[in-house]
């Protein structure tokens, strides 16, 4: 029984185990349902040993992102997502993702063009929020005008 002045301890959910499954695509499986449930510490134990034996991955190199964006890790969150958008530049998701990246740190001016990308590949109303977000910290903190950004 907890006490009356006490925090209660936290629930933390065990990784799900496929049976029988071992390789890349169980991996990304766990490793998915682990972030889900906003759990990076665990998907990253399960994303390392996999990207180990297959390196180029490119489905666990964008979960290792999400984990390192979730762990608010920006700076290794920023190098996976480039190297990400580098190899495909049509991925919307690593585009967006990117572009929040920089967002997170500050990095405003250079977050904008992948957002603004990002919006037009998906049409996801969440990505052009990010946009409208952007663009107005860009005008209120005096970097660009409103004029400009049209």
């Amino acid at each position: 029984m907890d006490e009356p002045n006490q925090e209660p301890e936290e629930l933390k959910a065990p990784p799900l185990i496929f049976p029988g499954k071992r390789g890349h695509e169980s991996a990304y499986r766990t490793a998915h349902d682990l972030l889900a449930r906003r759990a990076p510490v665990e998907a990253l134990a399960v994303i390392e040993p996999a990207l180990e034996q297959e390196p180029g991955n490119t489905g666990l190199r964008s979960l290792r992102a999400w984990a390192y964006l979730l762990r608010a890790q920006l700076g290794r969150a920023e190098a996976e997502l480039a190297a990400l958008v580098d190899e495909n530049p049509d991925d919307d998701w690593a585009r967006h993702a990117l572009g929040r990246a920089l967002e997170r740190q500050a990095r405003l001016v250079e977050a904008l063009p992948h957002l603004r990308l990002a919006a037009a590949m998906s049409g996801d109303p969440e990505h052009e929020v990010a946009v409208l977000r952007v663009e107005r910290r860009l005008a209120e903190t005096g970097q660009t005008s409103y004029d400009d950004l049209t």
